[in-house]
């Protein structure tokens, strides 16, 4: 499969779980198109679309926390992607490890 035949969205997009491949640690969840896809499996390195902004962002350009992708997984529908990577720094623009890091109650 390659990312042109993934079941995006109605805007283009597919959720990406991203997950600590050594620890198995859930980090974050963010959007992909086809190009942040193809972008992310040719350079190895997490990249995402911004909802907000309207455009590709490359994990940790300004803060220096990158994501070394190990394995790019989609799920049986082909709807969403689980990235394993090799984080270098936080994942969370709080400076969290994980953006999940606060409980429901």
């Amino acid at each position: 499969m390659n990312a042109s035949e993934l079941t995006y969205n109605e805007q283009g997009l597919i959720p990406c779980i991203v997950q600590d491949a050594e620890t198995g640690e859930v980090l974050m969840m963010a959007w992909m198109n086809e190009e942040s896809v193809g972008l992310t499996l040719a350079q190895r390195t997490t990249w995402f679309f911004s909802r907000s902004r309207q455009e590709l962002w490359h994990k940790g350009e300004t803060s220096g926390n990158t994501q070394q992708l190990v394995e790019l997984r989609y799920d049986c529908d082909a709807d969403c992607l689980l990235a394993r990577v090799v984080p270098a720094g936080p994942a969370c623009h709080t400076g969290e490890r994980t953006c999940f890091y606060r409980v429901l109650e």
